[in-house]
């Protein structure tokens, strides 16, 4: 029996030691579970896929069953650290659709592109546990492979899925980036989290275009963040109203979760709003070209999509503004050489009052 109580302590340490150097790395959340994750998982993301729910997110098909299953992405995993950094607003982020001229960008592209903050950090814990358990293996995540993170943070005792999809926790509200940590290293589990969101369906009733077809259930053709970051095409007339000055990704139904009151404003200081995403005037951006974008946007996850793409939700922004003024900034894209872009200007001009 000796042995097998000091191999318990000595995981129960290893827990306890992980935890403080996770801390120490500015993670606000720490979790910790083993690597499986329930059939109910595969379901809902099988389902998910046979509706067409994903819209053109083909990546999540091809490596679905790695997606379902930890082992199946790697054999050898043991357990899974999951991590949380709060990017929680100082005010309320639904304030920014209000102001007539301006867009409306999602918190979490406010700051510096999370991917790259959150990396750094898993990889100095990365680092550190390397060096602590020499004779153990490791790979970080963070949004890059097939892994379930939301539900995998539920497992680790982080929060839980609320019924718009995304992570809920109690000290944080809905404002939790992940990353996870995968190792051979055997840890003791954190209990898994319980759903707290009872009858609420405050998330669900707030999103501007109907895009939970039940709760728990999200229909990404129809979101305004889907739509504004991951749709390369025209985006549909239905749902062109419905985004008002939304040019980046969508925060109402997080931001209307009641348990954001327990939620903090972020520490980190990579991730505070910048100047140049903070509810930028849309004449403004409708001026740049693809280097001024690049450079406006440089270490911000809006890069990604391109000054074409992003141009397109611009346009989309000053046809919802009622704004005569904004006409010469529609205009001088109607006659651009991307078709989707024309497109969107032109609706944008014919939208203008004269």
């Amino acid at each position: 029996m000796a042995p097998h109580r000091n191999s318990a302590h000595a995981a129960m340490v290893a827990k306890s030691v992980i935890t403080a150097a996770a801390r120490a790395q500015g993670f606000d959340a720490v979790g910790f579970c083993e690597a499986v994750l329930p059939d109910a998982v595969r379901l809902r993301l099988n389902n998910h896929l046979a509706a067409g729910e994903h819209g053109s997110m083909a990546w999540m098909e091809r490596r679905a069953e790695q997606r379902a299953q930890p082992r199946a992405l790697w054999p050898e995993v043991v357990s899974v650290i999951s991590l949380g950094l709060n990017y929680g607003p100082e005010g309320d982020p639904l304030a920014a659709l209000a102001r007539g001229g301006h867009g409306a960008i999602s918190v979490y592209a406010q700051g510096r592109d999370y991917h790259d903050v959150v990396k750094k950090k898993l990889k100095a814990l990365g680092q550190f546990m390397a060096r602590e358990y020499r004779e153990h293996q490791l790979k970080v995540f963070v949004d890059t492979a097939p892994v379930a993170e939301k539900p995998l943070a539920q497992q680790a005792g982080l929060g839980w899925q609320g019924k718009h999809t995304n992570l809920v926790a109690r000290g944080h509200g809905s404002w939790l980036f992940l990353g996870e940590i995968f190792t051979t290293l055997p840890l003791p589990a954190d209990a898994p989290e319980a759903d707290h969101c009872g009858q609420c369906r405050a998330c669900l009733d707030a999103c501007p275009t109907a895009a939970f077809p039940a709760p728990y259930r999200l229909d990404a053709r129809r979101c305004i963040a889907y739509l504004t970051i991951e749709h390369a095409g025209p985006i549909p007339e239905e749902f062109r109203a419905a985004m008002g000055n939304r040019i980046y990704g969508c925060d109402d139904c997080l931001a209307v979760c009641p348990w954001n009151k327990f939620a903090r404003v972020a520490r980190e200081a990579a991730l505070q709003p910048r100047e140049a995403a903070k509810n930028p005037p849309l004449e403004e951006l409708a001026m740049l070209d693809d280097t001024s974008f690049r450079e406006r946007f440089s270490g911000s996850p809006i890069k990604r999509i391109g000054v074409g793409r992003f141009l397109r939700n611009v346009m989309i922004g000053i046809g919802n503004s009622g704004q005569a003024r904004l006409r010469p900034a529609a205009q001088r894209h109607a006659e651009s050489a991307d078709p989707v872009l024309a497109e969107a200007a032109r609706w944008a001009v014919a939208r203008l009052p004269v």
